[in-house]
């Protein structure tokens, strides 16, 4: 299977966004992609709430989701939106920070809730509360293709290896973690944490992220990592899409995960102990 990682570096301005993710999603179709990945945040980043409730959408009506849905139908090609930002029914007001995975008839075939907020101090002046804008997911799921089975996350799960291995015994053979990840702990963590969750589950990993500094409505700009990844189930870095917008291809063997498997079957030998 031919694999696409987009990567974008999107302001907070959801119309504006939307053009520049179609045109890489139909540059890496005609480049022979079969999946194609977006990032975390993919119709938008921003930090004031206010901002947000003016110009986000509830799943139903939003634009971004429909125009891609309608692209993936008239390609041909699965299309895995890293997640988008909804807004909800819920009475704190709170949006849900939502992955979807469309079929190639531009239909939903599965959508993940993120579970883990990132709610961090990464240093005296930079401060993140996620939690006070979204609310966090509840289930961990499994999204169908022709090609695979893929287990369905988003960024700061990356740090929660308890629910890949969930995924991965579920039958994931392939786990997506779309991102918007910070630079400061992107230099330190990002590729470390993406080739163990590959090597720990033996699955291949697709990682589609967020670069460069982000416009804000308001509020001090943002700066994200980039460098999507994808690595293979021996933890071998099959790409790195760099530091600047674009779209990166890759090729997946699905057999390497059963072949990789049945040389290190530390995936089916979990013991069961008591805590300390």
């Amino acid at each position: 299977m031919k694999a696409a990682l987009v990567q974008l570096s999107v302001t907070d301005d959801p119309a504006q966004n939307l053009p520049v993710t179609l045109d890489f999603i139909r540059e890496a179709a005609s480049r022979g992609a079969q999946l194609i990945a977006t990032p975390e945040c993919t119709n938008m980043i921003s930090s004031d709430r206010a901002h947000q409730s003016a110009v986000l959408h509830h799943e139903h009506h939003d634009p971004t989701l429909e125009a891609i849905c309608a692209e993936a139908e008239r390609l041909g090609v699965y299309v895995l939106i890293g997640s988008l930002c909804l807004k909800t029914e819920d009475d704190d007001g709170r949006f849900a920070n939502r992955s979807f995975l469309i079929g190639r008839k531009g239909n939903i075939k599965a959508r993940y809730d993120k579970i883990h907020m990132f709610d961090v101090d990464v240093s005296e002046t930079e401060r993140y509360r996620e939690s006070e804008a979204y609310r966090p997911g509840r289930e961990a799921v499994l999204g169908p293709t022709k090609y695979a089975q893929i287990g369905m996350t988003v960024c700061y799960d990356l740090r929660f290896p308890h629910l890949y291995r969930s995924l991965a015994q579920g039958g994931a053979q392939i786990l997506s973690i779309p991102a918007a990840f910070n630079d400061t702990t992107g230099r330190a963590h990002w590729e470390v944490l993406v080739r163990a969750r590959a090597i720990e589950n033996t699955c291949f990993v697709l990682a589609p992220a967020q670069c460069g500094t982000h416009a804000a409505h308001g509020n001090r700009p943002r700066r994200t990592w980039g460098h999507s990844l994808a690595v293979g189930p021996w933890g071998d870095v099959l790409t790195d899409g760099g530091t600047e917008p674009g779209v990166t291809l890759v090729d997946l063997d699905l057999a390497q995960v059963d072949a990789v498997r049945s040389r290190l079957r530390s995936l089916f030998h979990d013991r069961s102990f008591e805590g300390p």
